[in-house]
């Protein structure tokens, strides 16, 4: 596992790395009401989709604890309205409304008397989103291992690891698991601009555990494949359509384009809960659009002109033709992906 946990609850309060001061400090943040999860995933104190989902369903143990006052009968009924709260704050990952989705459904077994009760049924399913996450990724990087070949050279985009997750990792899960594995592996990392996850979150991690690996700027990278000198890709993905279209962090899809012209075997790696079954394609994937000084500005110091307009999707769909295999915690899914992830459907 991870030599650090980004996420810790205890007592009705989340505390999580704040990911934002990474790689200059490793600082927390408390999250004690419902509004600071909200703004802690909104502002991407936390992020990475398992990661969102494992933090949603302690914001509903949290959500529901700041109401106690309320009594039982009403707090049941507003548990909808928390939901939907914690649902708004970024619409892109599935995992965050699939999380809440199943706090919600879980008060359907609960038979208790009062509102201590609730909350200590609310809390054992989040520990249990929690503790599966930890498992499914665990799972996704023994699966993945079974594709990576002993000196591969691996190009990775964004953050898909303990940061991303509860603990392993899903793309970078697959990474570690071939580094401890002895494959003697090595690592690009794309920066992944424009918020810099690859070179503040990434980096940082193949530091901490000691994995051999070569930060670039994120147009390095088509060179690289070009010229032979990568092996295979491996992503993460916030939302996958029912037919394999996935949705990651902005600059997969370019990276997939150039992989396929030049036949390098391009993996997305993460969890069945990920999946979409119910969305057709990735058209339908709704598209975060975030700030624009998320462009404009670097560390606070503005690198472009006032008044220059600005266009900054946090995501891209990769569609299914452009992907070689989806790594699932239940094993490796191949194409026709409409019909195989079926086949693997909870």
């Amino acid at each position: 596992m991870a030599s650090f946990q980004a996420i810790r609850y205890e007592n009705s309060v989340m505390t999580l790395i704040d990911q934002r001061k990474i790689p200059l400090e490793k600082t927390y943040f408390e999250c004690k009401t419902l509004e600071d999860v909200v703004f802690a995933i909104k502002d991407m104190i936390v992020r990475g989709a398992p990661a969102i989902g494992a933090t949603a369903g302690f914001g509903m143990v949290i959500g529901a604890a700041g109401n106690k006052a309320i009594g039982l009968e009403q707090l049941i009924e507003k548990m909808p309205e928390i939901k939907k709260t914690l649902d708004d704050a970024r619409p892109t990952a599935v995992n965050l409304a699939w999380a809440t989705h199943r706090m919600l459904e879980t008060l359907s077994t609960f038979s208790g008397a009062d509102v201590d009760a609730l909350i200590e049924h609310l809390e054992k399913e989040a520990i249990a989103i929690f503790e599966e996450d930890a498992g499914f990724c665990k799972a996704i990087g023994v699966h993945g291992n079974t594709l990576i070949e002993e000196g591969d050279v691996i190009l990775t985009h964004c953050n898909t690891g303990a940061l991303a997750t509860v603990a392993y990792g899903t793309a970078l899960g697959v990474i570690r698991e071939a580094h401890f594995t002895g494959k003697n592996i090595s690592v690009y990392a794309d920066e992944t601009r424009p918020r810099l996850q690859g070179a503040k979150l990434t980096a940082w991690e193949l530091v901490e555990e000691g994995i051999p690996a070569t930060l670039i700027v994120d147009s390095v990278a088509a060179t690289l494949i070009r010229d032979g000198k990568i092996d295979r890709i491996i992503v993460g993905a916030d939302r996958i359509a029912s037919n394999g279209d996935a949705a990651n962090k902005i600059g997969t899809f370019m990276l997939s384009v150039v992989a396929k012209a030049y036949g390098v075997p391009f993996y997305v790696a993460a969890p069945t809960s990920t999946i979409d079954y119910d969305m057709v394609s990735g058209d339908a994937i709704e598209i975060e659009e975030r700030d624009a000084e998320e462009v404009t500005m670097i560390g606070g110091v503005r690198i472009a002109p006032e008044g220059i307009k600005v266009y900054n999707p946090a995501f891209d769909v990769t569609p299914a033709e452009n992907i070689t295999a989806i790594i699932t915690e239940r094993g490796v899914v191949l194409p026709p992906f409409d019909e195989n992830l079926l086949k693997i459907k909870p």
